[in-house]
């Protein structure tokens, strides 16, 4: 029997919830309630949970990722890294810069008396556990950036292979526990968002967030390969027909990392030498997330607008300058970057579990488009960096 993908899990979760949170409390209030409760207290402890690994995804997977960035080729190594860097920022920039102008005209805050008298109040959990991290997200940055060049500076091969067993431990605690659990989740959310009344203004947002998302990263893909097209004096929009066949392996396989043999096979194909496609678009696999920074702020601000909280500059732009190291060599699995973002989120946005779950959700729901961004963008990045370095040859 085939396996259900990811995301069709979490709509099946969501689609039960909201079946479920109606019917119930129509039946049998008392039932409808203590169902609930079970969920919110699983949620409440899966939250303490995920807060606890997320120090763990940020050192596992960045401090071996900047010790072998630091193991590259020099001055194109510096030049690759910074292009996709750039790429990123600009990307959550330019995402903040529409979403947070176009969005407060369309979404509202979510109001609990104004939705009806069906409103509840809020469900309470049966047991509270508290799970300390062992240290907060900017520590946690800061020892995978020390550790991490420490390691490169020094060639610790030693150390070295102790973070790369480390992450390989990470990746097996999401794989096994985060994963498969993060529908259950979803669900418990979605179940008391019905109860208390407040979904249909939530499944709103994801309509309008959904279309939006989709429409920026498009334009995000333009935009790249009309700066690429521009340096090499090629047709941006054939450039762009070219590396249509990885997009859509990306969007397929929900992987950067499984969609590098055709990624690289049609960046060959734009015409960019074999030397900079074979280094860069590996590279590029693990440190350009221009999509999946999109993604992450404009559901950012659709949930805190939701929830009448407010958006601006000065918050955001530390938020994305972070996300943009935070999310190095996300996990290779679905979703991967916006759990490693879960603690931004809570530390710079002011996210509570429920609004974390929210991004989740909305998150999982553009996760594969996220992915065919930034894998499809990396073929305009490495034909920059092949000018670039022709530049510099000259």
């Amino acid at each position: 029997m085939k396996k259900i993908s990811l995301i069709w899990r979490i709509i099946i979760a969501i689609v039960l919830a909201v079946a479920l949170g109606m019917a119930f409390p129509a039946m049998h209030e008392g039932f409808g309630k203590g169902f609930g409760r079970v969920f919110v207290t699983f949620n409440d402890i899966f939250s303490e949970y995920l807060n606890f690994i997320v120090p763990l995804i940020i050192i596992g997977f960045i401090a071996p990722s900047i010790s072998k960035l630091g193991q590259g080729s020099g001055k194109l190594l510096g030049v690759a890294t910074a292009v996709a860097y750039v790429s990123t920022i600009l990307a959550g920039i330019f995402a903040f810069i529409v979403a947070s102008n176009l969005l407060p005209t369309i979404i509202h805050p979510s109001a609990k008396d104004s939705i009806g008298e069906g409103a509840r109040a809020a469900l309470d959990v049966l047991l509270e556990v508290e799970i300390p991290p062992i240290m907060n997200i900017m520590t946690a940055l800061l020892m995978a950036f020390v550790l991490g060049i420490g390691m490169a500076a020094t060639n610790s091969n030693v150390m070295s292979s102790m973070f790369d067993e480390l992450k390989k431990i990470v990746e097996k605690v999401i794989n096994v526990t985060i994963i498969p659990l993060l529908p259950f989740h979803i669900f418990g959310i979605f179940y008391h968002m019905t109860y208390q009344g407040e979904v249909a203004n939530v499944l709103q947002v994801f309509a309008i967030v959904f279309v939006l998302i989709i429409v920026l990263h498009w334009i995000m893909l333009t935009i790249q390969y009309s700066t690429a097209g521009a340096m090499s004096k090629r047709s941006p929009f054939g450039l762009i027909k070219t590396m249509l066949p990885a997009y859509f392996t990306a969007i397929g396989t929900q992987s950067s990392a499984a969609s590098i043999p055709v990624t690289l096979q049609q960046a060959r194909q734009t015409g960019a030498s074999d030397r900079i496609t074979g280094f860069t678009i590996p590279l590029f696999s693990t440190i350009h997330l221009s999509g999946s920074t999109i993604t992450l702020v404009t559901c950012s601000i659709g949930v805190l607008l939701m929830n009448g909280l407010p958006v601006t500059l000065g918050m955001y732009l530390p938020f994305i300058f972070t996300l943009g190291v935070a999310m190095i060599a996300a996990p290779g699995v679905p979703g991967g970057a916006v759990v490693a973002a879960a603690g931004l989120l809570s530390q710079m946005l002011g996210f509570d579990e429920t609004m974390v779950a929210l991004m989740i959700a909305l998150y999982m729901a553009q996760d594969s488009f996220g992915t065919a961004t930034n894998v499809t963008g990396d073929g305009a990045l490495a034909i920059i960096v092949d000018e670039l370095s022709k530049r510099q040859r000259a």
